[in-house]
């Protein structure tokens, strides 16, 4: 059974990570594009639908399978820091992600006056954890 919720563990990251990597990219279209209503007006219904219908499954789809398997297996926590390193890293995604939310939400209603410079920085943030997170995960360096 563990290895079924493992399977559909990495699914739900990936299609998570998917939703991590493209809603920051909308937001640069969105914050450079202001003044042109009818462009912003299609770039929200897509923030919408990928956060959505992609993005809130994925995201508990993946906390309720790693959750899942930590309860499976509670041995984990005794095979070293790298489980520690990776949980901590996947706070920090989720925290990363609900900004998001918040951040989607505040340019729904017009209220975010962040650059796409930002956005492409805070870009890369998910790109971070993710590299910390397979690491940990596949080479548990300590």
């Amino acid at each position: 059974m563990y290895l079924w919720v493992k399977a559909f563990h990495i699914i739900s990251v990936i299609s998570w990570m998917a939703v991590l990597f493209y809603l920051p990219r909308l937001f640069v279209y969105h914050a450079e594009n202001k003044e042109k209503k009818e462009f912003v007006s299609v770039v929200k219904i897509m923030e919408y639908k990928l956060h959505k219908y992609i993005g809130i499954p994925a995201f508990w789809g993946t906390i309720l399978t790693g959750g899942f398997m930590i309860f499976l297996n509670p041995e984990i926590f005794k095979s070293g820091g790298w489980i520690h390193a990776k949980l901590t890293a996947a706070v920090l995604l989720i925290a990363y992600y609900i900004h998001l939310s918040i951040i989607r939400k505040r340019l729904e209603q017009d209220r975010c006056n962040r650059s796409g410079k930002f956005f492409r920085m805070y870009n890369e943030i998910p790109t971070i954890l993710m590299i910390i997170i397979v690491i940990m995960a596949v080479v548990r360096p300590f």
